[in-house]
């Protein structure tokens, strides 16, 4: 029998290795992203389910500031539930998943198809359902990943997503960087681990980014919930002035995801008035800015959109270690299952 956490931690180790993977095949990828006929497209959905919809988050500020077309997030019930007939011209829809096997995205997918949309399929398995109704499959060679909580494939997913926008707009990527920054922040855990097993989450958790960053405010938010088996909320830094500040409370724990870059100075409003409110916030990002009594987690130095993917790996090891703490297994967590078949 594993040891509780091994597998988790054991996936994360990976993910400098998984970057690399992709890195060497970068040029393979390109080829048949742009084999899509990226110039006909004028809009793109995208479809995804659970960790992937966090990292289809990101890639829709990619592609918004990169390409400079709309992005919207699908809503599969529409097909699945109500039956609607969608019209896709010059749509290119892009589909994330882990397993490829949701028949939910599967059929969301297929009606695209029918409606006249191109599909990529973002996957961790070429053999998948999703994988072969797409027009394109890129994989994201994360290999199999055991841990019921997802990291390296999230990880791999946020990279894929950043090849898929640089091809289109024709930009370059910092491999050598992302995997030099992540491989620092992956021999962090000790650090990390000392954070955690001084965190009390009892008082409530609430974790915050913006733009780029925003995707890993909901994926810390659902690694915690998932692996801690604790109600933890996620929202914009901007949206959360909307309402939701009034629920913190003086005791409440904040996790602010800020990298270095344009997002940052967003955030400062927010920051401003969460500190009026609560002492007891916590950083991951190179842009971290701690006032005396507050804790940082660490974060790489890189720019803002290769930071959020190596960062990604700081609010995995975060996650992983409260569990710990709490007496969980964060590779087995109750109720959950590894391939979820929504329909």
């Amino acid at each position: 029998m594993n040891t509780p956490g091994s597998l988790m931690a054991a996936e994360i180790n990976e993910i400098p290795r998984v970057f690399q993977a992709i890195a060497d095949h970068s040029a393979e990828y390109t080829k048949l992203i742009t084999e899509l006929n990226l110039s006909t497209f004028d809009s793109v959905i995208l479809v995804a389910r659970g960790t992937s919809d966090n990292a289809a988050l990101y890639l829709k500020y990619l592609i918004e500031t990169m390409v400079g077309i709309p992005v919207g997030l699908a809503s599969p019930s529409v097909v699945t539930i109500y039956g609607a007939t969608l019209k896709f011209k010059n749509c290119l829809v892009i589909a994330l998943s882990q397993s490829g096997q949701s028949p939910d995205l599967i059929a969301y997918a297929t009606a695209a198809k029918a409606g006249g949309a191109k599909v990529l399929a973002l996957t961790n398995s070429p053999e998948s359902p999703l994988a072969h109704v797409a027009d394109c499959h890129l994989y994201l060679l994360a290999g199999e990943e055991r841990a019921v909580a997802a990291t390296k494939s999230y990880s791999a997913q946020l990279l894929l997503s950043l090849v898929v926008a640089s091809a289109w707009s024709k930009s370059a990527i910092d491999f050598g960087a992302l995997i030099a920054e992540t491989t620092k922040n992956v021999q962090r855990g000790e650090q990390i681990k000392k954070i955690a097993d001084a965190f009390d989450h009892a008082p409530g958790v609430t974790t915050l980014g913006r733009g780029f960053a925003y995707c890993n405010a909901h994926e810390a938010a659902l690694k915690i919930k998932e692996t801690l088996k604790a109600p933890v909320s996620s929202f914009s830094s901007a949206d959360y002035l909307h309402g939701p500040i009034s629920s913190l409370k003086e005791s409440s724990r904040v996790i602010f995801i800020a990298p270095a870059g344009a997002a940052l100075e967003g955030m400062s409003a927010s920051v401003n008035r969460i500190r009026e409110l609560t002492p007891h916030i916590y950083w991951i990002g190179g842009g971290a800015e701690p006032s005396a009594n507050e804790i940082s987690l660490g974060g790489s130095n890189l720019p803002e959109k290769l930071a959020v993917i190596a960062d990604s790996v700081i609010l995995q090891q975060f996650a992983l270690y409260l569990a710990l703490k709490n007496g969980l297994n964060p590779d087995a967590p109750i109720g959950l299952l590894k391939v979820t078949k929504t329909t």
